[in-house]
């Protein structure tokens, strides 16, 4: 597969279109991937990620897809109770994967309840576990795994995942997940860059006013720049796909009328 290819983008009035077409998308991705390996591994982020695809557990969706070929991983997790409304696990179990037949042991979750320290070190096993028994394949240009499909949302620092502005984690390249300490704005536990540039296909979903600022920037300069994370999400052999409502893409569309946009 080419590598680094230009990312493609997506733009919706709304986020309700965003939210159908992100779902089909995810659809597509898992048809593809059961039909070639059997399989398909699906990352989540926080965020309303999971909401976002409510369509596919209604019908057609809840009866055509291959439930029992998912495999369901995350790209970030805060470090608190299961049971606490900021865990992503619990947000994704009552938006998404409670309404769906995925099989229980191809649920992956950080664990929860340990130091984050401890908790990025178990799910970095759990993800090689699941490595060495193919249910995800490794990428052909380094050892991290290479999940089907990861979903990272754009916050309005221009992180994703766990992933914030100077902060150490950038460089980390040994570690395929790695503990955000508590000099970031949250404790939590993301998987790094190389993890998430092994995949084969990135979807970036930016929605929301708050993000506009955060997109802007991402689509002026698309140089690697660690004040800005999202611009270091650059799949290797894989394909990158930004999904973008009016809302998020405002200042963007607004900057492309006048005429004052440029690429790097």
């Amino acid at each position: 597969m080419e590598k680094n290819r230009e990312p493609e983008l997506r733009l919706f009035d709304s986020s309700e279109e965003l939210n159908s077409c992100l779902a089909d998308y995810v659809c597509q991705i898992s048809e593809s991937a059961v039909r070639e390996r059997g399989s398909f591994s699906l990352v989540l982020s926080g965020g309303d990620i999971p909401k976002s695809l409510g369509k596919l557990t209604r019908a057609p969706f809840l009866k055509t897809i291959e439930w029992s070929k998912w495999h369901v991983f995350w790209a970030e997790e805060n470090v608190v109770p299961k049971k606490h409304p900021d865990s992503f696990y619990r947000q994704a179990q009552e938006a998404f994967i409670s309404k769906v037949p995925i099989l229980p042991a191809h649920v992956i979750p950080v664990s929860h309840g340990i130091p984050g320290e401890s908790a990025a070190s178990s799910y970095e096993f759990s993800i090689r576990q699941q490595v060495r028994k193919r249910t995800v394949p490794v990428s052909p240009s380094s050892d991290c795994p290479r999940f089907d499909l990861v979903i990272l949302t754009l916050g309005p620092h221009c992180n994703v995942a766990s992933l914030y502005p100077d902060h150490p984690v950038l460089k980390e390249d040994s570690q395929w997940v790695s503990w955000v300490s508590s000099d970031a704005p949250r404790e939590s536990v993301t998987l790094t860059l190389p993890v998430i540039n092994a995949a084969a296909h990135v979807a970036v979903v930016a929605s929301g006013a708050d993000v506009a600022r955060s997109f802007l920037q991402k689509m002026v300069d698309r140089r690697p720049d660690e004040n800005f994370p999202a611009q270091l999400v650059r799949p290797n052999d894989g394909k990158l796909v930004w999904f973008a409502d009016a809302s998020a893409a405002s200042l963007f569309l607004r900057a492309s009328e006048t005429g004052s946009t440029s690429s790097s």
